[in-house]
């Protein structure tokens, strides 16, 4: 049996958030952000990095799709530059505003100004 069942889950999320959190609620913000990432990829990018595409496309939930940003930062920097990359990433990060739990945000990093 489970300590914590899925909707009191939900519910405890939603109010930490600020917001109704609900289950398809959540599936719908997963998938789109799962659909930005595989359109700033691209046919060209999966055609070359399959790895990464399938990666992005089979992850099972918003953090799954987390720490696939890293690799889809590398894909982009190769194939558009770093500074359009960072820029891509950045919006695609700020997508996952509510849906990660506080220890898997984004850091402030000393390498930006």
């Amino acid at each position: 049996m489970r300590w914590i069942k899925p909707d009191l889950k939900s519910s405890l999320l939603g109010l930490l958030n600020g917001g109704e959190v609900t289950p398809s609620s959540l599936e719908k913000r997963t998938e789109g952000i799962r659909q930005l990432m595989l359109n700033e990829l691209g046919e060209f990018g999966e055609k070359h990095y399959p790895k990464i595409a399938l990666r992005v496309r089979y992850a099972q939930d918003a953090q799954g799709l987390w720490y696939a940003r890293g690799d889809v930062m590398a894909v982009l920097s190769a194939m558009q530059g770093e500074t359009i990359a960072r820029q891509k990433v950045s919006g695609i990060t700020k997508m996952f505003e509510g849906l990660l739990p506080g220890s898997l945000g984004s850091r402030r990093s000393s390498l930006t100004n």
